[in-house]
C-alpha cells in the first residue's frame, strides 16, 4: 500500500477545482499528472500532500486517512517539491538540503544518519559540486535540484514533484526525470511534456477541468483523440520499442497523412 486518494472533490472560491478523482497507485510506481493549466495537476499533489484538505474524498497513506496522521509523521513519509522554491537568506546547497531532515530530528536536533542522508541526495541529483554554493549564485534549474535533494534528504517513501522539469534544459530534464524513475519509492509528476511522461511514467494520469479524462500506461492513454480534446491541438502518436511518440501539428500547416490541415478557429 502506498499515498492514494479516493473520489477526491476539493473546491476554490467557490469553484470545483478537483472532482472525483481516485487513484491508487502500485509502490514504487512513478505516475505522470498530465493536462493544460489549470486542470488541477497542483490542486492535487497539495491534496496528496496534505497541504490542503479535501471537501470530500481521502487521500489515505497505507489505506489510513492522512487527516489522522500528525505532520512530522506524514513529513516522514511523504516529501513535495513545488514549483517555485524562495527564500530571502542566501544560504548554501547543503544547508537547504539538510531542511529536509528536520522531521527526522529530535528536540535537541540530533539526527542520526542525517549526514549520510544529506550527502546521498546531493549526489542523486548531481548536485555534491555545488554543495557549498549560496542559493543567490545559482541559475533556476541548479535551484530546482537543490530542492528536490531537499525533498530526497527526508528519505521519503511518497514523493511529489510539480513541474520538476521548469527551468531546466534538456540534459537536466531527462537526468532529473532518470533519477526520479529509478528511486524505490512512489512518486506523483506533474508535467506538460508528453513525451517526458511517456519515456519515464509508469502510469498517467490526464486530468482536465480537475476530473480524469485518460488513466493508464502513457502507451493506452496518450491517443491522439485525447491530446485533441484536452489540448485542443492536433498530433500523431508513434510507437518507438513501445514508448509513445508524440509529434504535434502546427496551426495552418500541413498535418501528417490522414490529419490534414487545421482550422484557425
Amino acid at each position: 500500500m502506498t499515498l492514494s486518494a479516493q473520489s477526491l472533490r476539493w473546491s476554490r472560491g467557490g469553484n470545483l477545482v478537483i472532482d472525483d478523482v481516485t487513484i491508487d497507485p502500485v509502490p514504487g510506481e512513478t505516475i505522470g499528472l498530465l493536462g493544460p493549466n489549470g486542470s488541477g495537476k497542483s490542486s492535487l499533489l497539495r491534496l496528496l500532500a496534505g497541504i490542503d484538505h479535501p471537501d470530500g474524498g481521502t487521500v489515505a497513506l497505507d489505506g489510513r486517512d492522512i487527516g489522522s496522521l500528525g505532520r512530522r509523521d506524514l513529513a516522514r513519509r511523504v516529501a513535495m517539491v513545488g514549483q517555485h522554491a524562495h527564500t530571502e537568506v542566501d544560504i548554501r546547497v547543503r544547508d537547504i538540503v539538510r531542511l529536509g531532515r528536520i522531521p527526522h530530528s529530535d528536540v535537541f536536533g540530533r539526527d542520526e544518519g542525517g549526514t549520510d542522508a544529506i550527502e546521498h541526495a546531493l549526489v542523486v541529483t548531481g548536485m555534491a559540486e555545488f554543495a557549498d554554493r549560496l542559493w543567490r549564485s545559482m541559475s533556476g534549474g541548479e535551484r530546482q535540484r537543490a530542492q528536490i535533494a531537499r525533498a530526497l534528504a527526508q528519505e521519503p517513501e511518497e514523493l511529489l514533484l510539480d513541474e520538476p522539469t521548469n527551468h531546466l534544459d534538456i540534459q537536466h530534464q531527462l537526468d532529473i526525470l532518470e533519477r526520479v524513475a529509478a528511486l524505490p519509492v512512489t512518486s506523483y509528476v506533474a508535467l506538460h511534456d508528453l513525451n517526458l511522461a511517456a519515456m519515464f511514467c509508469d502510469r498517467v494520469v490526464v486530468l482536465s477541468k480537475g476530473m480524469i479524462v485518460a488513466h493508464g500506461a502513457p502507451s493506452e492513454a496518450l491517443t491522439t483523440d485525447m491530446i485533441e480534446q484536452v489540448y485542443g491541438v492536433r498530433a500523431s502518436v508513434t510507437d518507438d520499442g513501445g514508448i509513445p511518440v508524440v509529434r504535434y501539428h502546427r496551426v495552418g500547416r500541413s498535418a501528417a497523412p490522414g490529419f490534414g490541415v487545421l482550422d484557425r478557429g
